[in-house]
């Protein structure tokens, strides 16, 4: 076991790592995150301070189990307004996110915690703010269709590091939040 964990087993996530020369290992962490959500329904909790607890409670489970370990925790909330979105479960549902988004502004808000004998040492949150272009339908069907499924495994429906940087007329904000 690596002196480093990655509390996720997120690829995109060890693929960042990996790229920053990091030797890592990876274990998942058993946190159910819609609970956690629920929880927090009526309290006023931001989008922003939702993935940080998120990212938190990753890194906290991790932790407790790998105690001697330096844990990376984290977690990305989309937000439109003050609602936060949740990954599309089926291809129709990322086509009406694709409609829902286009022509607007939406907020990704990234955190990362790192925790270390059961305890957060650090949180960090940055916030991107995407605009995309007016799409229509028929844009955004042809899109699908070229994409295919892997949209499902992002909250946005898009990857920006793929053909998802075409749906963007305007980025504000650091590559590395996004």
């Amino acid at each position: 076991m690596s002196d480093l964990i990655l509390a996720s087993k997120s690829p995109f996530r060890a693929m960042l790592m990996r790229n920053a020369g990091l030797a890592f290992s990876q274990q998942a962490a058993h946190v159910d995150e819609r609970v956690i959500e629920q929880t927090l329904d009526a309290t006023g909790t931001t989008p922003e301070d939702l993935a940080l607890i998120l990212a938190e409670a990753k890194a906290l489970d991790v932790s407790g189990r790998y105690p001697d370990a330096l844990v990376i925790g984290s977690d990305q909330t989309l937000s439109l307004a003050d609602e936060v979105l949740h990954k599309a479960a089926t291809m129709e549902e990322a086509r009406c996110r694709l409609l829902q988004l286009q022509g607007r502004t939406h907020q990704l808000n990234s955190a990362v915690v790192l925790a270390h004998k059961g305890e957060a040492v650090w949180r960090h949150v940055s916030v991107a703010r995407l605009t995309m272009r007016p799409l229509s339908p028929e844009f955004i069907g042809r899109h699908l269709a070229r994409t295919g499924e892997k949209v499902l495994g992002s909250v946005g429906c898009y990857q920006f590091e793929g053909e998802g940087l075409k749906l963007f007329e305007a980025i504000d904000g650091d590559y590395f939040t996004i």
